[in-house]
């Protein structure tokens, strides 16, 4: 089995793709790459020690699955649009990521849930936030960028525009899962107890760790990224991080591709994922300087931590994060998944642990 190794820091991988040329032209106007590329993260802030041997082997299967499904779009010449869609949309099924099926519950427990998209050939771009019976939130977000004429729309005015759109709701049951659940209770336990105490509770950066997320190039030289969570467990008041937010937790253009995962309050006070990608095209910085600039220096120095995936045009990708782990993976031209889950991993390519 060939093993690739990941960086302490950051990965920064120059793809070398083996698919013939693409023939039209890059969005920069400089020649287009060779090859479609797809990269994910299940999340930041992974303690793998949490992890049973079977909820890890489940984990890194359904990223595997989350890259084939996206990938298989790009080699048929779809956009990359469509497979970010595609991929992150196999993660919000499956419970062991919080997003989707596996999203954390609030306060009142509820599971409120966010996404955002954008494809960086136009700008255009699509976000829900704080959405209770939507099965994929990331479909829907795509819908309000497609076929509504706003950016950004909320809870039930969101799932009113998903009914009028022909989008079925499902029971908010569909949600809930036992793991999830006890952390919330684990979290309303600690809660009183400080109450009683008339301490404060020590936050923990962990809690807002859990976003889902995806960027493409696709083989006409076009990136896209997206991002769906269900934000932190026991949040309250409406609480909304980073990940529906444009420019914050999602951003693409011409030259890059984003999505973030992490403390979503300093993501959103950075404007992260824009500001990796401003590096890129105003700075000139290459992907893994920019990534890394942003969220291992910049963030942490407020006070946050997390990670993030980021694509540039020519294919190469960084995924720095200042946790203990992130879930994460790629796939090049040859349609092989990559895939890890701690800092010091190597990814084999049939998504298993190397051995």
């Amino acid at each position: 089995m060939r093993t690739i190794p990941l960086s302490a820091r950051t990965l920064l991988l120059s793809l070398v793709l083996a698919a013939p040329a693409a023939s039209s032209a890059h969005p920069s106007g400089e020649a287009a790459p060779s090859g479609p590329v797809l990269a994910i993260h299940g999340g930041a802030g992974v303690v793998r020690g949490n992890l049973s041997p079977e909820e890890e082997a489940s984990a890194r299967a359904a990223l595997a699955q989350a890259l084939r499904a996206g990938h298989a779009l790009l080699r048929e010449g779809r956009p990359a649009l469509d497979a970010v869609v595609a991929a992150v949309t196999v993660l919000e099924d499956d419970p062991a990521f919080n997003a989707g099926r596996g999203a954390v519950f609030t306060h009142e427990g509820h599971n409120e849930l966010d996404a955002s998209l954008m494809d960086g050939a136009t700008r255009a771009a699509g976000a829900v936030a704080g959405v209770r019976r939507i099965r994929n939130p990331i479909q829907l977000a795509r819908r309000v960028m497609e076929d509504s004429p706003h950016v950004m729309l909320v809870g039930e005015g969101a799932e009113a525009f998903a009914q009028s759109q022909g989008v079925a709701l499902v029971d908010p049951a569909w949600f809930r899962t036992e793991k999830r659940w006890q952390q919330l209770q684990k979290a309303r336990a600690e809660g009183a107890a400080a109450e009683r105490a008339a301490t404060v509770v020590a936050d923990d950066p962990l809690r807002y760790f859990g976003t889902v997320g995806a960027v493409a190039l696709d083989t006409r030289g076009a990136l896209a990224a997206a991002t769906s969570t269900g934000g932190m467990t026991d949040k309250r008041w409406g609480r909304v991080g980073d990940a529906p937010v444009i420019g914050a937790g999602t951003w693409a253009d011409a030259r890059c591709a984003v999505s973030g995962t992490g403390w979503g309050e300093f993501y959103i006070r950075s404007a992260a994922a824009h500001q990796i990608c401003s590096r890129v095209g105003l700075l000139g910085e290459d992907i893994g300087r920019a990534a890394t600039a942003v969220i291992d220096e910049e963030i942490p120095a407020m006070g946050g931590n997390g990670g993030a995936i980021a694509l540039d045009a020519a294919g190469n990708i960084a995924m720095p994060f200042n946790t203990e782990g992130m879930y994460r993976g790629w796939i090049g031209a040859d349609g092989v998944p990559h895939v890890a889950i701690g800092r010091d991993d190597a990814v084999a390519e049939d998504g298993a642990p190397a051995r």
